[in-house]
């Protein structure tokens, strides 16, 4: 069976649902037999590589007097997955490079590595991940060879899949991330409680 998951290095709730996913897989019997495919969403296409404000002054702009209580409870949810989400610290960049290392960490089985990696440096760090030099170093400690990791980064590999992975999104409907496509269902939200991703997960592992 086959989870497709769309989501982005930029977004909070993915961090979440990663974790809420992982244990809910977790607890599923047969989870040996679960394909689980990272396809590439980006939040902020527009963005370049130079950091500008940060993703709570972001926040700021969009919800106004509302942000520090939104900002809190985002927070709130990380840290009851272990997750430390600085909201104050991680500033938003262009993500397609990101993308483009995680699809070649999945031709070697790591892209669950690399997108925690990718979103720990992100959300925990505050590192900038479209810098070429960081996600190098992201890459090596995600266990990809150097050598790969350069030719990607200094090319146009994998471009076309995150393009791909974006007109796929379109003609799903999905409009926003985490969403998971379970054995090619309709698209579900990604953050849900974690007994009822399992409940899901199960019942298509039934049919």
């Amino acid at each position: 069976m086959k989870v497709e998951i769309y989501a982005d290095v930029l977004c909070p709730w993915c961090y979440i649902g990663k974790r809420r996913l992982t244990a809910a897989l977790e607890a599923v019997a047969g989870r040996e037999s679960v394909e689980l495919v990272w396809r590439a969403y980006e939040l902020a296409p527009e963005q370049g590589r130079v950091p500008g404000p940060t993703a709570a002054e972001a926040m700021s702009e969009w919800w106004g007097d509302q942000a520090p209580a939104r900002v809190a409870h985002i927070q709130a949810l990380g840290a009851a997955e272990g997750l430390e989400l600085n909201l104050g610290l991680a500033r938003p960049v262009s993500t397609f490079d990101a993308h483009r290392l995680n699809l070649l960490a999945a031709r070697h089985g790591l892209a669950a590595e690399m997108m925690e990696r990718l979103l720990r440096a992100y959300h925990t760090e505050g590192l900038n991940v479209a810098d070429p030099d960081v996600l190098r170093r992201l890459g090596a400690e995600a266990g990809l060879d150097a050598g790969e990791v350069d030719v990607v980064l200094t090319g146009d590999a994998h471009a076309d899949d995150v393009r791909a992975d974006r007109r796929s999104a379109a003609e799903r409907g999905i409009t926003g991330v985490p969403t998971l496509v379970i054995d090619g269902g309709p698209p579900v939200p990604g953050v849900q409680p974690v007994a009822d991703l399992r409940r899901l997960l199960e019942l298509a592992l039934a049919r």
